[in-house]
């Protein structure tokens, strides 16, 4: 029994003397499979839903942040691309209220520009 931890030890020990590879990496090692011809149906279907439920996920923040955008237009009566416009500008001040809306704003609009690199994908 003593030996098998001990190799289980050994065995773990090595695993964390091994760097661990950045997101970048990984991706890049997806690449390269990918572009060798050696991927699997199953990482095919795993990529397709990852989008899928990456878009969904993305959707779903970008119909939460438009309903703050609302709140804030009927409050002053300005559309929000109208007002980040002059916000950026330095037309509006800096309320709280409207460096909250430009907040929104700007999540918002990263959040499209997510789900249309998304899109591109799916």
């Amino acid at each position: 029994m003593a030996d098998c931890v001990e190799a289980e030890v050994k065995v773990q020990t090595q695993q964390l003397d091994r760097p661990i590879k950045t997101r970048s990496e990984r991706l890049a090692q997806l690449i390269r499979i990918y572009e060798s011809g050696q991927i699997s149906e199953l990482m095919d279907r795993t990529l397709d839903k990852l989008f899928t439920m990456e878009a969904a996920e993305t959707q779903r923040d970008i119909d939460e942040l438009h309903a703050h955008l609302t709140l804030f237009e009927e409050r002053f009566g300005l559309k929000s691309d109208d007002f980040y416009n002059r916000f950026e500008a330095g037309e509006m001040g800096d309320d709280a209220d409207f460096i909250e809306w430009a907040s929104y704003y700007d999540m918002y609009t990263s959040a499209k520009n997510r789900l249309a690199a998304l899109s591109d994908v799916a």
